[in-house]
């Protein structure tokens, strides 16, 4: 139940600051086994009202009151409120029967076993008519997967996998044909009818549509203009003298009266009195109510008519089912997994959804035509003669770069990319941000580490470096130390910006003044910048690879300082765990 709903937001403009209203008093209740629609234009208020009404929203510029059970609202209740966004916020890669049991074991009671949870899944495939696509995946803009119906229909059944006991849905009917829709609404008329409270906006319904809902709230510029039984709605129109004056369908005769627009539609003659009395004197006497003019009347109309009605019926006591009055009674949050099995659970999830990505024949391609242009330019290249020295140092460095460059453009995309999933997932606690981050960044290792192992297996032995096992292992380990750090400092600026536009920009200026740093190109850097090489992992990286290659490195190569590299190392692993902790202090400050 809600009343008085009023919410404003502040607009900081150069020189002051204003506040406008977008909620002007909204009231109305849903009781379980209903499915109340809210309805209105664009820009209307319906998704902020809903995201209030689901907790989404908080602060001081929300006024009134919202109640479940006659309690207000905490963070318990979010374990028994599902909230179905407007996006479909899934991952491309994961197949249907994958993405509900990832749901499962991180939503559903730890009371539940594992095997439980899973078949809880599959109850909600079946229940959703999903059985026939369970093992396809659910794809995106560059993977084929299933339809725009059925992908609405898991993001419905992430939500219901929790048996909620309120359903609130941001037009779920959005971007589909009207049959699928009208199946759409039919599955929440099913979840309805199991005792459930469902609420859901909607754009502009067909005839059936909007004939299967059992209340309805219709919004016009954030004020109140309809609130009753929806089979109800055009009776109470034209008791007020708004009738249309050709065959229309409901759904499109409100949102005309909710825009102001008459045409085909009477208008009332105390409405026409008044407009004339208005323009009494003036050239437009005969001018049709403007848009205003007819919102006015439609809000003063309701005030006068049914509000005090309905706020009536609104202090009786609604029946709500009893899970969700066992939940408001306990406010202790709980997760449905530990924090290991979060981990666990995230961690393998993210290996199944990025090994796509990361294992493509495309950049499987990359990383051995690179990795063989190299070993034929580099042919058995020796170190017996100081050119052969120097060639082989740029061999190394090259390595050192490419193995610092490539992780750092894979890695600042990871959070920015994932923003609306991560946001998504925390809205209704399925897992805490340390778990998440933890499994993200983790998950990554066994990919980022296979194609370097392909890429020094060609290239180690094509060039002729140090043919034994010891240095090939020691080189390979100061490359995947090069790769974590690397993959640390796109983690860190992707976090930070969450924006792929700077992040890259960032990023791209990074990774050439640490190529510049490293070694290489400029061996007298001015003291006054010097300090740059020390932050650069291409620095310690090379010197790394020259100690392997070369226990006293040649006078030719003219690196100094290099004794037994454990400071490169050092340095290497304070940047593995500097940029990660950087990177999971910035999104815990956005609040995620």
């Amino acid at each position: 139940m809600f009343t008085e709903v009023k919410y404003k937001v502040i607009l900081k403009g150069m020189t002051s600051t204003t506040e406008k209203d977008i909620l002007h008093g909204i009231s109305g209740s849903a009781s379980p086994g209903e499915v109340l629609a809210l309805m209105g234009p664009s820009g209307c208020g319906k998704t902020t009202l809903l995201s209030i009404l689901g907790g989404r929203i908080n602060g001081n510029i929300i006024e009134g009151t919202i109640t479940y059970n006659d309690e207000p609202y905490n963070k318990s209740l979010k374990r028994r409120i599902g909230f179905v966004t407007q996006d479909d916020v899934l991952f491309a890669h994961l197949t249907v029967r994958e993405t509900l049991t990832y749901a499962a074991l991180l939503r559903l009671p730890q009371t539940m076993s594992k095997q439980q949870k899973e078949e809880r899944a599959m109850d909600v495939i079946y229940e959703l008519g999903l059985e026939r696509c369970q093992d396809t995946m659910i794809g995106g803009s560059f993977v084929r997967g299933i339809s725009g119906g059925e992908r609405k229909r898991v993001c419905i059944g992430n939500e219901i996998i929790i048996n909620p006991s309120l359903l609130l849905l941001d037009e779920p009917t959005s971007g589909l044909d009207s049959t699928t829709a009208l199946r759409i609404v039919q599955v929440l008329h099913d979840i309805a009818e199991a005792g459930k409270t469902v609420l859901t906006t909607i754009h502009q319904p067909s005839s059936r549509l909007f004939l299967k809902f059992d209340k309805l709230i219709l919004l016009g510029k954030g004020s109140l203009l309809y609130f009753g039984k929806a089979s109800e709605a055009m009776a109470y129109f034209q008791s007020i003298g708004c009738s249309p004056l050709i065959a229309m369908n409901p759904a499109e005769f409100l949102l005309d009266l909710a825009n102001g627009n008459t045409n085909d539609i009477s208008i009332p003659s105390e409405l026409d009195d008044r407009v004339q009395t208005e323009n009494l004197g003036s050239d437009t006497r005969n001018e049709k109510p403007t848009p205003k003019d007819v919102h006015e009347y439609l809000v003063e109309a309701y005030e006068t008519r049914v509000a005090n009605k309905e706020k009536k019926k609104l202090l009786a006591p609604l029946p709500i089912s009893q899970d969700l009055k066992a939940t408001v009674s306990s406010p202790k949050r709980e997760w449905g997994a530990s924090w290991w099995q979060q981990y666990s659970i995230l961690f393998w999830r993210g290996l199944k959804e990025r090994r796509h990505d990361y294992l493509s024949w495309m950049r499987i391609t990359q990383v051995i035509a690179t990795a063989f242009i190299l070993g034929l330019l580099w042919w058995h290249s020796g170190s017996a003669n100081p050119e052969g020295q120097q060639d082989q140092a740029g061999l190394l460095f090259f390595i050192a770069v490419f193995w610092g460059f490539f992780p750092v453009f894979t890695a600042i995309f990871t959070f920015p990319q994932e923003r609306a999933m991560l946001k998504k997932e925390r809205a209704v606690d399925m897992y805490k941000l340390s778990s998440y981050f933890m499994a993200r960044t983790t998950s990554d290792l066994p990919l980022d580490l296979f194609l370097p192992v392909i890429f020094l297996l060609i290239v180690y032995f094509m060039a002729g470096l140090r043919q034994s096992i010891k240095p090939f292992f020691l080189t390979m380990l100061t490359v995947f130390l090069s790769i974590i750090a690397a993959q640390g400092l796109g983690l860190a600026i992707g976090a930070t910006l969450m924006d792929i536009k700077k992040a890259t920009t960032l990023a791209s200026v990074t990774v050439m003044t640490f190529m510049l740093a490293g070694g290489f190109f400029v061996k007298g850097v001015p003291l006054f910048i010097s300090w740059i090489r020390y932050i650069s992992f291409n620095y310690h990286t090379y010197r790394l690879l020259l100690k392997v290659q070369y226990n006293h490195v040649p006078p030719s190569i003219n690196v100094s300082n290099l004794d037994n590299g454990a400071k490169e190392v050092a340095a290497l692993i304070a940047m593995i765990f500097g940029y990660r902790l950087l990177a999971y202090v910035s999104l815990r400050r956005m609040q995620l």
